[in-house]
Formats: C-alpha cells, structure tokens, sequence
C-alpha cells in the first residue's frame, strides 16, 4: 500500500502534525499559501490541509490524487464547493473549534470601542493623559446589540452579551427563536440596535449586503463590528459613514484585501478599531482546528466520510 501524502501549512499545530503522522501519512509543509507552491511541492498529494488563500478550480486538474481539501475555520468562500464535489473531492470545515474563540472575540472588541481602551492606551503612549476627557465611552448594560447571522458564532455572541444586561436583536432566515433575545427583521435590527455585530458567511446575497442604504438606516450613536468576513461591506461605503459620522464607529477584523494595504483610508480614520484577522487566534483554538481538519483528512484517506463535510 502506497504512503498517502497530505500538504500542510507549515504553521499547523503540533496536534494536527501528529495526527496525521500517527496514521502513517506523509506530511508536506508549505512554506506559503500560494497555489504555485502547492504544486510545486505536492502536487501528487491525497489532501491538502487549507487556509484563506484561494484554491481555483483549475488546480484540481494538476492534483489527479486529491481527495479532500480540509479548511482550516469555517468559511469556505476561497473555493468552489459544487466544482470540488463534482469533481470528487471533499471540502470539509471544523466548525466545532472556533466558534466560542470568536466570540469572545467579537465581546472583547465590543469592550474595546464601547470604552475606547485602544485610543486611550496609544494616546498615553503619547503623553495625551487628557485624551480620555475629550473621547468618552458608553455602557453597555441596557444597550441594543442586533446579531445578523445566527450560526454558532452568532448565538454564542447573543448569549455573552445577553448576560452583560444587553438587550439582543436578531435577523437571520433560519432563525425562529432565541433564548437569549428577540428575532426580528432585518430592517428593524439595524434602525433599533447600538451595536451591529455580523456574524453572516459569504454568499451572493449577502456579498456587499452592508452599505451606505444600511448605515443610513443605523443610528448616528451605532457601531458596526464585523469579525466574519470583509467582503460582507462595502468599504467604500464604510469609509464614507465613519467618516461623515452616518455611524459612530466600527471594530474590523477582517477585510476585502488581506493584509489590508497601508494605503487604506481606514488607517487615517480614529473612529474605527483594526485587527489583523486574528478573532481565532488562541492556542487552544488553534490545536482544535488543526486537530479537527487533521481528523477529517484521516477519515477520508481512510475510505471513510469527514464528519463536517460542505455539502452546497
């Protein structure tokens, strides 16, 4: 029986490294996520272990053995799933291990521009001890959050928040009803809440869904925060309602470019808290993600189904 061989980002956890050792199989680290290195180095492999990076169709073509392509997170916009299966090939996500990082995550970002802490710690850094005096923050007990999305992030959030005292809002297609708030429409989530928290995945509908007809309809008072994906705003809209205080602020943690360029104009703007893409980024977070896309590579090499499988 011939060694099956899987590429691996090299910055995978230990966990999933060993994993995948146990079960005999050749590990390939890559050095990057560029597809050119990926066919370089493996493009004989049987899985492939994946980040963010776009995977385009035309690479399955290159890679006659491949049988999963396991993702590391739960997004899966970088590929074409229904290519992918029709073409036999399993696009599998972990989306038991991040959900509660990100929102603790999204909470601690809401903490943040909610009480200013990033500006007044780098105004300090400055000598600007009164910075604090001039920029003052609001509570949160008693506040509106609208959640638009209601998966595991999503219901994870409405729950943490729900215990600060926050009153939740809630606008997803699939939802009915909710413990920990009241599920609305989508209209009404954004004209009623303090706080839109996205919590949405990437599809033809809701690409660009958040713009200047949504911060038009946001109170002036109202923060946007958006942890799931950066394509889900205009950001040119965004740019424009920050600064002309449509809205009040926003706390991104992702984006259309990542990295996001220096040249952006979100850099020149105070009223908006940036962070690299890193709502995920816990070691116990990582381990399970890596574990978990190690596990469903192993199950499939092993002729069996992945337990968490894209099925669209």
């Amino acid at each position: 029986m011939m060694t099956k061989k899987v590429a691996i980002p090299k910055s995978l956890a230990k966990v999933g490294k060993d994993e995948l050792s146990k079960h005999q199989i050749e590990i390939i680290e890559l050095p990057d996520d560029k597809i050119s290195t990926l066919l370089e180095l493996s493009s004989d492999a049987d899985g492939v272990i994946w980040g963010l990076a776009p995977f385009p169709n035309e690479t399955l073509a290159k890679m006659p053995n491949l049988k999963i392509v396991a993702r590391i997170g739960v997004g899966y916009d970088n590929l074409d799933v229904s290519y992918f299966t029709a073409h036999g090939v399993y696009v599998t996500i972990t989306p038991k291990a991040n959900a509660s990082t990100v929102a603790e995550t999204t909470v601690g970002e809401i903490f943040d521009v909610s009480k200013n802490i990033t500006n007044d710690s780098m105004a300090m850094r400055k000598g600007d001890w009164a910075y604090k005096t001039t920029h003052m923050g609001f509570d949160l007990e008693g506040k509106t959050v609208g959640i638009l999305g209601y998966g595991r992030i999503g219901r994870q959030v409405a729950h943490m928040v729900h215990a600060l005292g926050m009153n939740v809002l809630i606008y997803s297609p699939h939802a009915k009803e909710s413990p920990d708030g009241k599920v609305v429409d989508r209209e009404t989530v954004l004209k009623d809440s303090d706080i839109v928290s996205l919590h949405m995945r990437v599809t033809p509908e809701t690409k660009h869904s958040i713009g200047k007809r949504e911060f038009a309809l946001m109170k002036d008072s109202s923060v946007l925060v958006n942890l799931a994906r950066g394509e889900l705003v205009v950001t040119a809209d965004l740019v424009d309602a920050l600064k002309n205080k449509v809205i009040k602020a926003a706390a991104l943690d992702v984006f259309d470019e990542q990295p996001l360029p220096l040249s952006s104009p979100l850099f020149k703007l105070d009223n908006v808290l940036l962070t690299p893409h890193m709502a995920a980024n816990t070691v116990e977070c990582m381990n399970r993600m890596s574990y978990d896309a190690a596990s469903e590579v192993v199950l499939v090499l092993n002729g069996e189904k992945p337990l968490w499988a894209v099925t669209e």
